[in-house]
């Protein structure tokens, strides 16, 4: 299987993580002009699953080190594969929650609260489950995106206008998402042997195992979290089945092209994990609020005509997060 060997390249795979997880939402956007959110999550969750068969297929069965992805499916204990299975389920209602408030907030504000909220939490949860690097500096970058978080919501709440109410559900919708999502992480890392991909202790995971056990986890639990939000939605009237299927395959290959971004994204992640370690890997993926952003406020347009105030707080919101997205590298190379 690929292993990442040195820090730098995995410090290139959690950008290329970040750039995915703040971009997968525009799926959702393009497909939200004609198609409900709930429809769209369908296609996005087989998306993930089909990438994640893909790539232990391709990449975690090239080559002559570590375990292959099938021998390696076949000695994982049942401990391991239930933790995997968890960090799916979990992540799944966590990413419904977070896929409802872009819905109604846009992805200016729910990206930044919702997975900003989980980058906080979830360095906290990975690093002592898995420390590596310099605490000081590690947990200094957290504080300034801590700081950015808190000028996005300022920004966000100066907006008002007739959608406040709207915003202001989609608002506390992502926190809770983001409360659930700083969890996910480390059920599927304490799954793998972090310290060890070339020779991982028997009936611990690969990184490639481990994310097609935790996309298993994501589409049996959609079965579950999807359908009581199919049923009872946040906003608007309840959808059917009989609503997904009758879809335009334009409409579901937007969806499914929006589930192998994120898929892409995770995999490099937990591949990266390796050298840099669950809480920096886990960190660095998650300036993906920065990323969507961008798109919220540069080409979807979400704050259009918003006053001079709310411009200052936005750029000083991009300077906090930039500066602790190189505290978290820097702490890594220490």
């Amino acid at each position: 299987m690929f292993i990442v060997d040195n820090y730098l390249l995995a410090v290139i795979l959690c950008f290329v993580t970040m750039l995915c997880w703040g971009s997968w939402a525009n799926t959702q956007k393009l497909a939200g002009k004609t198609w409900r959110y709930e429809l769209f999550y369908w296609d996005y969750v087989i998306g993930i699953l089909l990438f994640s068969i893909v790539l232990g297929f391709t990449l975690g069965s090239m080559g002559d080190a570590g375990r292959s992805f099938v021998d390696d499916l076949r000695q994982i204990t049942i401990g391991n594969y239930l933790s995997a299975f968890i960090g799916g389920a979990i992540f799944n209602l966590a990413n419904i929650l977070l896929s409802a408030a872009v819905s109604m907030a846009g992805l200016a504000v729910a990206f930044p609260l919702g997975v900003g909220i989980a980058l906080v939490l979830g360095v906290f949860i990975n690093y002592f489950g898995d420390p590596k690097g310099d605490a000081t500096m590690l947990f200094f970058g957290v504080a300034l995106v801590m700081i950015a978080i808190i000028l996005n919501a300022m920004a966000s709440g100066k907006m008002g206008g007739a959608n406040s109410g709207t915003n202001k559900k989609g608002a506390i919708v992502a926190i809770l998402a983001g409360v659930l999502m700083s969890f996910f992480y480390r059920f599927v890392a304490a799954a793998m042997d972090l310290n060890n991909f070339e020779s991982p202790t028997p009936g611990m995971a690969t990184p490639y195992s481990a994310f097609f056990i935790f996309s298993v986890g994501i589409f049996v639990s959609n079965f579950l979290f999807n359908t009581i939000v199919m049923r009872r939605p946040f906003v608007g009237s309840p959808v059917t089945y009989k609503e997904y299927f009758a879809g335009r395959p334009a409409t579901h290959l937007v969806g499914i092209f929006g589930g192998v971004v994120w898929g892409l994204g995770t995999a490099l992640s937990y591949i990266a994990a390796g050298k840099a370690g669950a809480a920096i890997s886990y960190a660095l993926g998650q300036g993906a609020p920065m990323v969507a952003a961008l798109w919220g406020i540069f080409v979807w347009k979400e704050f259009k005509g918003a006053p001079r105030s709310v411009d200052i707080l936005l750029a000083f919101m991009f300077a906090f997060f930039i500066s602790g997205l190189a505290a978290i590298i820097i702490s890594g190379a220490n």
